[in-house]
């Protein structure tokens, strides 16, 4: 951040006229975080904002910070405590043209206990974060693709779509018509269910979806940086999440403890199966506990049939098995295997969680893969930070603007 000095919030002006101690307002190009700072070492009320925008100072030639200033020109001094924050807070909302709805919602469940004990190998997390509630689904990916992937001839973003997306009926879900030119851009459409989970994306193909939604989720948002830096990379294992990321591919601990731990304190345990279970669970889609989609003895759940069928649908929508995790996701055991950040050896990442196809959904079905690779049983979900949502923004946008008439009418009775 800015600067180390301990941000006053117990008396914003101090002995000074408020138009002196107006902080330096920042829009800074993250995600959705509010972060209150002391800046420019000034001992008072300091302000960082964290949006989506791109980097703008505000100072005293700046109209916005101009106005805001205007409002403390006055011979008295004004009572207030909190006002010049919120007018603060409220103008980089408004200003920020930047600050749009990001074009899919990932649904997501606070994982609490922070410094948990481990499993043995994976579970330990010293911090609380948020992971999504379900995988990422063939609705959100598509429009992900139609936000980065219409007009391009790179083919790390022209093979974030997968021709199996479309012909493995076992699967399917995207199919892609143009030509990837100005006068015929790709366009993808949904088969079927946009509810069912995305599957034959690899790591790289799951680190550009983090990357978009850690940019802003918007049209054209970059796939390139963010979580983490790709730069066209579409090999190796040496890509690490970078600070300060906002959404991305869950650690192998980040994944295990949400799917596995009890809960309730820092020393519950685990089950054995994500769906709160020592036991396997049974493969039938019903109202019923401890369910799965998985091939139980053999035969798949969607047919409950041994046999296999190129033509048939295995993945349900996600979580219509309702078993969910003490944490409250869903089909972390079964439907697809998920990709995480762990790196086990040389040239390989981890896969947990079992699939539609798999006989084991328990804690061991731990599997390993070459990012590189895409396949029909491989999908992914994402982690983020434990941030208001949304919505608290704009009621935080509101109460700014009410403070700012407050201030103004106060003056004037002054």
């Amino acid at each position: 951040m800015t600067s180390s000095k301990r941000t006053n919030f117990s008396s914003p002006f101090g002995s000074k006229s408020p138009d002196t101690l107006l902080p330096a307002l920042a829009a800074i190009n993250s995600s959705t975080n509010i972060a209150l700072a002391a800046a420019n070492g000034i001992s008072g009320t300091g302000v960082l904002i964290q949006t989506k925008a791109g980097t703008t100072t505000l100072n005293a030639s700046n109209t916005a910070y101009g106005g805001l200033a205007a409002l403390s020109h006055s011979p008295k001094k004004i009572a207030m405590k909190t006002s010049y924050l919120a007018a603060a807070l409220f103008a980089a909302f408004t200003l920020n043209s930047d600050l749009r709805a990001a074009l899919v919602t990932i649904q997501t469940v606070m994982v609490g206990d922070a410094g948990n004990s481990s499993d043995g190998d994976f579970g330990a997390v010293a911090y609380e974060y948020k992971i999504g509630k379900y995988e990422v689904t063939i609705g959100q990916y598509t429009t992900f693709l139609n936000s980065v992937a219409s007009v391009t001839s790179a083919s790390y973003v022209v093979n974030l779509w997968n021709t199996n997306m479309a012909t493995d009926l076992n699967v399917a879900g995207i199919r892609r018509s143009g030509s990837g030119i100005e006068s015929s851009p790709y366009s993808y459409s949904v088969i079927g269910s946009g509810n069912r989970p995305i599957s034959y994306v690899n790591w790289f193909g799951a680190a550009r979806f983090a990357n978009w939604m850690n940019n802003g989720g918007t049209n054209g948002a970059s796939t390139e940086a963010g979580a983490y830096t790709l730069n066209g990379a579409s090999s190796g294992v040496g890509f690490t999440k970078n600070a300060g990321a906002t959404w991305w591919i869950p650690s192998a601990d980040e994944w295990y403890k949400a799917a596995y731990y009890k809960g309730g304190s820092t020393n519950a345990g685990y089950w054995d199966y994500a769906t709160q279970s020592d036991t396997a669970p049974g493969n039938t889609i019903s109202g019923a506990a401890n369910r799965a989609n998985y091939k139980k003895d053999g035969v798949y759940s969607l047919t409950q049939s041994a046999s296999d069928d190129p033509s048939q649908m295995y993945l349900a929508s996600v979580g219509a098995f309702d078993s969910p995790s003490a944490y409250g996701t869903y089909d972390q055991a079964g439907s697809l295997q998920e990709w995480n950040d762990g790196i086990p050896r040389t040239g390989s990442r981890f896969l947990f969680g079992g699939s539609w196809g798999s006989g084991n959904v328990s804690w061991t079905s731990q599997g390993l893969d070459d990012p590189q690779e895409a396949r029909r049983v491989t999908g992914f979900r994402l982690a983020t930070t434990p941030i208001p949502e949304p919505g608290t923004y704009a009621l935080m946008a509101l109460a700014g603007a009410v403070l700012v008439a407050r201030v103004v009418v106060r003056r004037r009775r002054s």
